[in-house]
């Protein structure tokens, strides 16, 4: 297997802008190979995509404890219950830091992309403030609520708005109003009670009312973004991802303002469709990719996609101050984007814990891809030199401030080599195929 390179050829064609495919050998960077004498302890508490990635290192175990491993793929929950407990040693991994919250938590994220807008205006660097316009007016209610209510006066009746619990996930208990009516539970006045308890904490942001559709149909892109490290900071960002689309053709007809599937893309609430058949509702990115070129031309695509390339980073660097570092830890996070029909991204939100179940061959590729290359940065087998910016099957460095790295090339939906899956390591749905 060839070892990490630089060197990737920027693209000049159409097809090339899209894809970022490359005839160098040096540019086909394989998984590193594992020293025979040494057993890598990995704990797992996922039973999908992960854990074929673990399985199919070599030399790599599973193991049950919740201290003596190598490296824990965690959920949320493993890290509030044992973290605080354990005292890592130099050589264990986490693949959480301490207060993952303060970015993949809804309230958190607006908190900290607000904080740092109006710090960069307080030091007067304006043009980098506006560059913080990539998400839409929002509040948290109800503590809120009065604040709201000004922003809401300033906008013509009818205008619609999202209202999103701030700790759930998969589109639940996600709905649009256009009346204050609609919303009264959050009003900042609302006495708890043991018999009638304040309203969940919810935040509500102007919705997006002219999506980029395709084919009619609204849709999001889910992009994988690993932090190797916020101190230094250190962003990978996957060439890999996916575009999910709603089910239904997207309408601002106020009959549809409650239809969950022609407002929201999760690919949990378009399953709930009585006609789901899975048929359509993805896109590679890369696919995505070549039809907008075929659509607005190579030269305005490539800036769409260098725009989301800055938002993810921006987005990373609000959260940075205060994040807990840890040298232990690392974090794939799942960014979800969304452009509007004059190619602008806005941010939606951030997951800390992206689904890595797949439902289909291709998804199970982009998946085992993108975890296995996050496992190949974070380097068990210590083959890096720790100057690479392209790894695996397709993993770009994006921004690295202990060098001061900043690429001008967004190589997101460009090609990606297919990983190579052992037999016995292709969980789809509940079931492993060979």
């Amino acid at each position: 297997m060839m070892k990490p390179s630089r060197r990737i050829p920027s693209a000049t064609s159409r097809d090339r802008a899209a894809d970022g495919k490359s005839e160098s050998k040096d540019s086909k960077i394989g998984r590193p190979e594992q020293p025979k004498d040494r057993i890598i302890k990995f704990r797992s508490c996922y039973r999908n995509v992960v854990l074929d990635v673990l399985r199919a290192r070599p030399n790599w175990k599973e193991v049950e404890s919740d201290s003596d491993f190598d490296i824990c793929w965690a959920d949320k929950e493993w890290i509030r219950d044992y973290y605080d407990q354990l005292h890592l040693q130099e050589h264990q991994r986490l693949n959480h830091f301490r207060n993952h919250f303060e970015l993949t938590r809804k309230d958190n994220l607006m908190k900290n992309l607000k904080r740092i807008k109006r710090q960069l205006e307080r030091e007067d660097k304006l043009e980098e403030a506006a560059k913080y316009s990539f998400f839409p007016s929002t509040y948290l209610l109800p503590s809120e609520y009065a604040i709201f209510l000004e922003e809401w006066k300033k906008h013509p009746p009818g205008t619609f708005w999202i209202m999103k619990p701030i700790g759930k996930a998969q589109g639940k208990g996600i709905f649009l109003f256009n009346k204050l009516s609609q919303i009264s539970n959050w009003k900042k006045d609302t006495r708890w009670n043991a018999e009638a308890p304040q309203a969940e904490a919810y935040i509500v942001q102007q919705y997006i009312a002219n999506p980029y559709l395709v084919g009619g149909k609204k849709f999001d892109m889910r992009i994988y973004v690993l932090v190797s490290s916020y101190h230094p900071l250190k962003i990978w960002l996957h060439r890999n991802g996916f575009a999910r689309f709603t089910g239904g053709r997207y309408s601002m007809d106020i009959n549809d303002m409650g239809n969950a599937l022609v407002h929201l893309t999760n690919v949990a609430i378009q399953r709930q469709a009585k006609n789901y058949t899975g048929a359509g509702i993805k896109w590679s990115i890369r696919n995505l990719k070549l039809f907008l070129i075929s659509k607005h031309g190579a030269e305005a695509v490539n800036q769409l996609f260098a725009d989301i390339q800055q938002v993810l980073i921006r987005t990373i660097i609000a959260a940075q101050r205060v994040m807990m570092t840890d040298r232990h830890c690392f974090e794939l996070y799942g960014f979800d984007i969304i452009m509007d029909s004059n190619l602008k991204p806005f941010l939606l939100e951030v997951n800390g814990a992206p689904s890595m179940s797949a439902d289909s061959e291709e998804d199970h590729s982009t998946k085992f891809s993108v975890l296995d290359d996050t496992l190949s940065v974070v380097d068990f087998e210590k083959k890096l030199k720790g100057n690479e910016e392209h790894i695996g099957h397709g993993l770009d460095l994006i921004y690295d401030a202990a060098t001061g790295f900043r690429p001008t090339t967004c190589y997101l939906g460009c090609y990606a080599r297919k990983p190579d899956i052992p037999d016995g390591c292709k969980t789809i749905g509940k079931k492993v195929l060979n």
